[in-house]
């Protein structure tokens, strides 16, 4: 019994830490497929620079996803609010901040907008969606006239060109980007200890202490491999510094708020939700006006990153990012996924894009890889659950 009971648990812990090793081998083959390119300084900056707007765009997904639906919209809004941008700050000369500030309450209001029929009227997500993919990428069209439109000024371009400054000053190594990432391992490895103390105080099952040992000292050591690794380049990049910022933020609401509760309860079964007090309909509005503001930001990042807004911007963003949270384990059915999980899908996805670019692979076959392993990442959430039925 005691064997059956360990076998069974050293599968749930495997495939609770499935994709964390898929990431792993990823890299390393990719490694060693390229010849040692992947893992080049230089090659990590663009890795986390290419990767920037979908990483912020899964913090919006992921609690659309959570509630059972997606949103097909978010690249048509994506190249919306980059015009929008654009059209304020070169055109009407506007300046930094107040062009920031109109272009996240133009995202939040199309995120609004596909919120009031799906929870209103309960209109499917797919429409609504669908729906405004092609209206906002014709408005896309008309705002800029089918023409791009830039640059812009260097403080705008500073969202995602710029880097963190160096205080110490020190040649061929950027300090303070370590010492900063010595202080998140100090961060995380307190909060570990405190929520374990905090569950044995309460009577809360917890897993194997070595396994939470194990698990940390390996994220600590791959966060401090990584922030040398950039050290040795430019250090942290600001967007780093943003997506950092926006993953906690979200983490903490997903798993510590009513609100984030509360799509993990819209997911699992919406009509016991509702009977259970839980404002269903209120939780899904929030969720996608959440997309569209999220949206928003990744437009911000993005348009800076180009230096221009151009109609095509956005092309194909909502599959990553809902690959991205599939392939990070959220459930197709709603009710089951982790910023964390969905972070790591992210970078399966980006290590995969880069690695076939530096192998030379044509755009084609890489879309083909990408289709398959969105494939595969939700097969491997669906047919555990129908063996058990």
């Amino acid at each position: 019994m005691n064997k059956k009971l360990n076998k069974n648990e050293i599968l749930k812990t495997l495939r609770s830490y499935s994709m964390v090793i898929v990431l792993v081998v990823i890299a390393i083959l990719f490694q060693w497929w390229t010849g040692g390119l992947t893992f080049k300084p230089r090659n990590i900056t663009n890795i986390v620079l290419q990767q920037s707007y979908i990483v912020i765009l899964i913090l919006g997904m992921l609690p659309v996803i959570l509630t059972g639906n997606v949103d097909l919209s978010v690249g048509s809004t994506v190249a919306f609010v980059g015009a929008v941008a654009a059209v304020l700050q070169v055109n009407f000369h506007m300046g930094t901040v107040p062009t920031l500030l109109i272009s996240l309450l133009v995202g939040a209001a199309i995120g609004a907008w596909n919120g009031l029929w799906i929870a209103r009227f309960d209109i499917p997500a797919f429409i609504v969606t669908l729906s405004s993919q092609l209206v906002f990428r014709g408005f896309t069209l008309v705002v800029l006239d089918g023409a791009s439109i830039g640059p812009f000024d260097d403080t705008f371009r500073a969202i995602a060109g710029s880097f963190l400054p160096d205080l110490f000053k020190i040649d061929g190594m950027h300090v303070t980007s370590l010492i900063l990432g010595v202080l998140a391992c100090l961060v995380f490895i307190v909060t570990q200890i405190r929520n374990h103390r905090n569950k044995l105080a309460h009577g809360v099952p917890v897993k194997n202490i070595w396994g939470t040992v194990i698990r940390t000292g390996v994220i600590c050591a791959a966060v401090m491999w990584i922030t040398y690794m950039l050290a040795i380049d430019k250090g942290y990049p600001t967007v780093l510094i943003i997506m950092l910022v926006l993953s906690l933020i979200y983490s903490f609401i997903c798993n510590r708020t009513i609100f984030g509760r509360s799509l993990y309860a819209v997911g699992g079964n919406r009509k016991a939700a509702a009977l259970s007090g839980i404002k269903d309909r209120w939780s899904m509005f929030l969720a996608y006006t959440n997309m569209g503001f999220v949206a928003a930001i990744a437009a911000l990042v993005y348009a800076a990153r180009l230096n221009v807004a151009t109609p095509k911007a956005g092309t194909g963003f909502e599959l990553d990012a809902i690959a991205a949270c599939y392939v990070g384990g959220a459930s197709v059915s709603g009710g089951a996924g982790t910023i964390g999980g969905a972070l790591i899908g992210c970078f399966v996805i980006g290590i995969l894009n880069n690695g076939m670019s530096l192998l030379g692979i044509s755009p084609d076959w890489q879309q083909m890889v990408k289709g398959l392993v969105i494939l595969v990442a939700v097969a491997f959430d669906l047919i555990p659950k129908m063996k058990k039925k």
